[in-house]
């Protein structure tokens, strides 16, 4: 695979959404981007609040911008306050800094894009986001151990 189809982000969003019950997450909102940073699916569970999609977009936009999963900008957050606030000021508010933006890789390594969830704590929306990608045998990269 050389790019993420639709159908194959809409089967990402399918499968975040189930994993999300399976745990009993909170209503989840799933964005999946290609690797241009561009929008190819976003559903929102009924429940999910206002702002949800667009945190979702945010945090799998801040995962292609820098190419790094969202934990790791979480970490530069705090240990580089400076940068994130200049890295959102470019990017027009648009980086979420936080767990559950991950990268989607191909079985070569290439990035296809990212995927972003909210809607749960943090490290939910992360398990949620890799157990979607690698159920359909992509590689979910967090940038470390999820």
């Amino acid at each position: 695979m050389s790019a993420l189809t639709l159908n194959v982000a809409v089967n990402l969003a399918g499968q975040t959404l189930a994993a999300g019950r399976e745990i009993s997450a909170a209503p989840l909102t799933v964005a999946i981007l290609d690797s241009g940073g561009h929008l190819i699916a976003l559903q929102r569970e009924d429940g999910a609040s206002l702002l949800r999609p667009h945190i979702a977009i945010g945090k799998a936009w801040g995962a292609i911008a820098l190419g790094k999963g969202s934990r790791l900008l979480a970490q530069d957050a705090q240990q580089r306050p400076a940068f994130i606030a200049a890295l959102n000021s470019l990017g027009q508010g648009s980086v979420v800094p936080v767990p559950g933006g991950v990268l989607i890789r191909d079985q070569d390594g290439r990035v296809l894009g990212a995927i972003g969830v909210s809607g749960d704590v943090s490290d939910v929306d992360e398990q949620c986001a890799v157990r979607a990608v690698e159920a359909l045998g992509l590689g979910a990269d967090v940038g470390m151990s999820a």
